[in-house]
């Protein structure tokens, strides 16, 4: 049966709901520790584009494989864009998004970097509260649980050659998460790549596509291989520079109260996390600077006591404390790698907004339910 969607400004997304949804009592079953990007849920978002048509066919649909060319451009010049997002259940019932505008808008930036069609605004928005509705269920009701959302677009078609597609499919798929990183260590670990870098000046930097993760990995197996949770990454002239992990923005708390985080050059992606924390830590009366910050720096005031907390933030992680840093230089710990008061008085802030234990005085979160 296909029937109809609805979203906030009456104009609809067709809806063809799952024949084989899974059973409620399985669902259950996966929900009760669903980990992070495991567990799938029954349906997905999907509108395609070509050059005569523009984007149609916009549905949400029964999760399913992509039939593809094996020419298709976007598995030989990764031609291909991302986002990350969540939503989540409210107090007394209901759903909600947190930011999805920002998400919409970087989505945009992002395609228009890759040559890519960018999609309007309010059909990333559609789409996204239309699977959330279908799959509204699949949210956990854990207390770290929420729906997180991949929205991406994918060049398709069938040719080789160094150019940008003309067809491409838009697709959202939802996962059931919990807690991004696990274990009972209070903070992560960092190791600093000298050997890899993340991206330089003119390059993809502040997009949110697939080649700046794939370039990333072999330095996170690096962190693995010398004990270390994640990576950190330095600019790509100097090599002293602190920019942003492997897929997440990063904070510096001094023993003045004030905040520092690396600027935005377009080498660093602009975080919805990342911004968030910016206007609360402001709202807190918290003195905060976007400037540069070296690594030799970073060691000097963490061993003298000046640099008290850091933290890592984005939309999967939220805010984790960094407890040590690690590298062919040596390694030092921040604040005895205990858990920050400043820090986590900015997650728990960031956590009561997004799922409705407190105020949201800036207009972030969306109903959806």
């Amino acid at each position: 049966m296909i029937g109809e969607l609805y979203v906030e400004d009456k104009s609809r997304l067709a809806f063809e709901p799952t024949t084989k949804p899974v059973p409620a009592d399985e669902r259950a079953k996966l929900l009760a520790d669903p980990g992070f990007g495991r567990v799938f849920t029954d349906h997905m978002a999907i509108i395609e584009y070509d050059e005569s048509k523009g984007w149609h066919d916009a549905r949400v649909t029964a999760r399913h494989p992509f039939k593809m060319d094996p020419a298709s451009p976007v598995l030989h010049y990764a031609q291909e864009i991302f986002e990350g997002m969540k939503a989540y259940r409210r107090p007394g019932g209901g759903v909600a998004l947190f930011r999805p505008d920002a998400n919409a808008r970087r989505f945009a930036k992002s395609a228009i970097r890759l040559a890519m069609p960018p999609l309007p605004e309010e059909m990333f928005l559609e789409s996204v509260r239309g699977l959330v509705r279908a799959d509204r269920e699949w949210i956990p009701e854990t207390e770290d649980g929420s729906l997180y959302l991949r929205p991406f677009m994918i060049a398709n078609g069938s040719f080789l050659g160094m150019r940008p597609s003309t067809e491409f499919i838009y697709a959202v798929i939802a996962s059931s998460v919990g807690a991004y990183f696990k274990g009972n260590a209070p903070s992560v670990s960092l190791w600093v790549t000298r050997e890899y870098v993340r991206a330089a000046p003119g390059g993809t930097g502040e997009a949110k596509c697939g080649g700046n993760y794939a370039g990333s990995l072999i330095a996170q197996a690096e962190a693995i291989r010398n004990g270390c949770d994640q990576v950190v990454f330095l600019d790509a002239i100097e090599r002293r520079w602190v920019e942003e992990l492997g897929g997440m923005n990063v904070f510096f708390v001094f023993d003045d109260g004030s905040i520092r985080t690396p600027p935005l050059d377009g080498t660093i992606l602009h975080g919805v996390t990342r911004d968030s924390l910016l206007t609360l830590a402001r709202d807190m009366g918290a003195p905060v600077r976007e400037e540069p910050y070296s690594i030799e720096q970073w060691k000097a005031d963490a061993e003298s006591g000046r640099l008290t907390e850091a933290f890592a933030c984005g939309t999967a992680a939220v805010v984790t404390p960094i407890g040590r840093v690690k590298g062919v230089d040596g390694e030092f710990t921040i604040g005895g790698q205990s858990v920050g008061p400043l820090t986590m008085r900015l997650r728990s802030a960031l956590v009561d907004i997004q799922r409705g234990h407190a105020p949201d005085p800036y207009g972030w979160t969306e109903r959806v339910l």
